[in-house]
């Protein structure tokens, strides 16, 4: 149970990062696309996320610091201008996908409008953020996104072809615009610039310091070890189900059915939950990291822990995010849409978000013993490089692709 209890930072960080609208629905299009082909790509951005995460919550528990206010001391005003430019129209557009997706789940749980619902959830996620501190949070919706294990089990009700799936994650040799398309968005899911941004913010408001640096190991191995099995689980499930009867699911609805073909009611009751709880989680990741990445490059106080007297332009600013999300929801642009857009032109911005991290974990006059070692420096590099090359291809696959549409 301490372990649990431990990991509640990496668990709402993976959850949130990993399963939002966008990533729900892409995993998905992703087995009914190419059935088990892309468990690769999954897996190789896990691993990706967890060496980032690690990086990230070691520098703050060192210096004290978030990554985002270590950038803007130690790059500069102009590489933080630039990066918090990049980060922040990605996180406005992942706010508005979020409450979005909210509204669905909410609508198809229950028989009322979509607009109303994205009022509804926003004003629901500000009062649940003004009653819990943070560690509650962390307990609302990273513990309540794990009733998606549901997606687990489904796997193991329809006993696929373990041979099929093994096969899957060795990288296919397939080469069409529209496979590298899907390659680069679920690697670029898992690696949101939002989750190192709130991952790291969190550990300085829970207080972390050099004691803490087990625990932040824990956090991204085992935290977004669980984000990637769901994400994992997801591809399976619509590989099984949907790519025979040549189905591509495009919204959280159809996402859902195969936990209620393998378990009834209960089945879609606990995935449409699990949903809902991922979604929220991500709303909060992606609307908080905004925030965040604001405060501390103008060089206000910030922090859920110091409330809205002592930190009103933090508080305000995580406000004014939300509104904007929700006047976006509102104007009828599919979410689910603007999620996958977010993703990939994300990827432009992720060498703005990873090389700052990987700079500065790896600065020995910075972190002193605590710097990066042999194997962290050696992954981290190999994953830039790999970011690069993605950040080039992303937006001319996106035009190839017509976003996806073939």
């Amino acid at each position: 149970m301490k372990v649990i209890l431990k990991i509640a930072l990496g668990i709402i960080a993976a959850i949130g990062g990993f399963l939002d609208i966008g990533d729900l629905v892409f995993n998905t299009q992703a087995g009914a696309l190419y059935r088990y082909d892309l468990l690769w790509a999954v897996v190789l951005g896990t691993i990706g996320i967890a060496v980032y995460a690690e990086m990230s919550g070691r520098v703050a528990a060192v210096s004290g610091r978030p990554v985002f206010d270590v950038i803007r001391m130690r790059l500069g005003f102009g590489f933080g201008l630039l990066a918090l430019i990049a980060s922040t129209l990605v996180n406005l557009l992942t706010v508005a996908a979020e409450l979005g997706g909210i509204a669905i789940v909410l609508e198809l749980l229950f028989d009322a409008p979509y607009n109303m619902f994205v009022v509804t959830g926003a004003i629901a996620l500000v009062a649940i953020v003004a009653l819990l501190p943070f560690g509650g949070l962390e307990r609302l919706f990273g513990y309540g996104g794990l009733a998606l294990f549901v997606v687990v089990a489904t796997v193991f009700h329809q006993n696929p072809d373990w041979g099929d799936v093994a096969h899957g994650f060795v990288p296919s040799l397939d080469s069409s615009t529209l496979y590298l398309y899907f390659v680069v968005g679920v690697f670029a899911a898992a690696l949101m610039p939002y989750e190192v941004h709130f991952y790291s913010s969190g550990a300085i408001e829970e207080g972390w310091t050099e004691e803490n640096l087990k625990e932040n190991r824990l956090n991204a191995i085992l935290g977004y070890g669980i984000g990637g099995v769901l994400s994992v689980a997801l591809v399976i499930v619509s590989g099984y189900l949907f790519h025979p009867l040549g189905v591509e699911p495009s919204d959280l609805g159809t996402v859902a059915l195969p936990m209620q073909g393998a378990f009834g009611e209960t089945g879609l009751l606990l995935a449409l939950g699990g949903m809902f709880f991922c979604v929220g989680g991500a709303a909060i990741d992606s609307s908080f990291a905004a925030s965040y990445n604001l405060a501390q490059f103008l060089g206000w106080e910030w922090g859920r822990y110091q409330g809205p007297r002592k930190a009103p332009r933090f508080t305000a600013s995580w406000l004014v995010f939300l509104l904007l999300g929700i006047a976006i929801a509102e104007s009828g642009i599919n979410p689910v849409e603007i999620t996958e857009y977010s993703v990939v032109f994300s990827v432009v911005a992720l060498p703005l978000t990873y090389l700052p991290v990987l700079l500065i974990a790896g600065d020995r006059s910075f972190m002193s013993d605590h710097a990066n070692g042999r194997i962290a420096a050696t992954l981290g590099w190999l994953y830039f490089a790999v970011i690069i090359v993605l950040s080039l291809a992303a937006i001319p696959l996106l035009l190839a692709t017509n976003g996806g549409g073939g």
